[in-house]
């Protein structure tokens, strides 16, 4: 029976760990041998539950997968066998999701079972392009190879993530500086202003009054505003995210968005040739390929794309390079590279260069969108400071012209 366990060394340090024991009396016992003052034990009944839902520690990230790949790499190219790879990740790793999927996969490859299972039932941590790689290298026995590649394409995968992200930081951090000026202006400052030009005759502007009165009801009421909108924005995310027709939604809006766009469309290039092209190494058959890569593009009208090529292109005797030449959805450059590396034999080689010229693409693409984007966030910031300080200026102005005329 598998427990998660809780306990201090003569130190006082604490160390929480799992461990397959027969029962509570024996892991007390192996916990007292240690050394160590028992804390808590808790009975861990599923390890799907544990590992899929992160409840012993956080969830299996990007990070882990790359480690976990990396090092089995490297234990079976130096020529460690499996299962003592897997024994030496269970004593190393820290992480206890991943001591236990480590401990799940020991248990099943000791029942006889294939070790790609074990990542085929957590496909919400494992994409069918992870699992049916590991299946492809353990069928060849060239697992090595096989987790060699998965490093370098999840480390590029996160190289690629990281880049985007800190290409959006600035923007990011320009439109959160530009809402809380706005906020400040509208809920301080402007209520001091317009106190001092509520009293009296003064006839004030149309803007500045609506200004005045959005001002008014913000400083009224502004955490029931906040409370609402924080809950409409949870709300469209759990459905963008959550509900399959709002998935649907979303993509079509960001494919339709004028230069974004672009940048969604060449990652989508970039995943079909890079997950083409590796379970293609991997020896995949390919229409299998087909239906496996075209799960992870993203793009909606790309996925049918995709499964047309098989089932309507390759299924019925066409090549691969007729097949891509009736799908528009592809790029002439795409297109065309296929049909050449099909007949001089050379695909796998083709896959491999269009996944390195769509990746430097994508990075392209994304510092010119955040090259528009900047000098936008500062020309909406200014627009709309402006735009108050104006307001509040206008009768200024006629208070010192009305002033003068006296």
């Amino acid at each position: 029976m598998l427990f998660h366990y809780t306990a201090t060394n003569k130190e006082g340090r604490l160390i929480e760990d799992n461990g397959d024991f027969k029962d509570s009396e024996t892991l007390l016992e192996h916990i007292k041998n240690q050394g160590l003052t028992p804390i808590s034990i808790k009975a861990a009944k599923t390890l799907s539950g544990g590992i899929g839902k992160g409840v012993l520690g956080n969830p299996i990230n990007l990070t882990d997968k790359i480690f976990l790949t990396k090092y089995l790499s490297l234990m079976l190219k130096s020529g460690t066998d499996l299962f003592k790879a897997i024994d030496i990740l269970i004593a190393d790793f820290q992480k206890p999701t991943m001591k236990m999927l480590l401990m799940e996969v020991r248990q099943n490859l000791e029942k006889g079972l294939p070790f790609y299972t074990t990542f085929q039932s957590y496909p919400n941590i494992f994409s069918p392009v992870f699992t049916s790689l590991v299946r492809a290298g353990e069928a060849s026995g060239n697992l090595e190879r096989i987790f060699f590649d998965l490093s370098r394409s999840l480390e590029k995968e996160r190289e690629l993530k990281q880049k985007i992200k800190s290409a959006l930081t600035y923007p990011i951090l320009l439109v959160t500086a530009s809402l809380g000026i706005l906020v400040l202006l509208v809920t301080f400052a402007i209520p001091r202003i317009s106190s001092m030009f509520n009293t009296g005759d003064m006839k004030i502007p149309p803007i500045t009054k609506a200004i005045f009165a959005l001002s008014d009801f913000m400083s009224n009421h502004g955490l029931a505003v906040l409370g609402v909108v924080i809950a409409i924005v949870i709300i469209l995310v759990l459905f963008f995210k959550k509900v399959q027709a709002g998935k649907k939604i979303f993509n079509r809006i960001i494919y339709k968005m004028p230069v974004i766009s672009k940048v969604m469309q060449k990652n989508s290039y970039q995943r079909f040739c890079s997950t083409f092209g590796s379970l293609m190494r991997a020896g995949l058959p390919i229409l299998e390929n087909l239906e496996i890569t075209a799960t992870t593009v993203g793009n909606d009208e790309m996925r049918q794309a995709i499964i047309r090529i098989g089932k309507e292109g390759l299924s019925k005797g066409l090549t691969m390079g007729d097949a891509f030449r009736r799908e528009p959805v592809f790029p002439q450059t795409i297109r065309t590279l296929v049909a050449v590396g099909e007949k001089a034999g050379h695909t796998e080689e083709i896959f491999g260069t269009l996944t390195e010229f769509y990746e430097t693409e994508v990075d392209m693409s994304v510092k010119s969108l955040v090259s528009l984007v900047e000098p936008l966030m500062l020309l909406m910031m200014g627009v709309m400071v402006g735009g108050i300080a104006l307001a509040v200026i206008l009768p200024v102005y006629q208070f010192v012209g009305q002033m003068g005329g006296v």
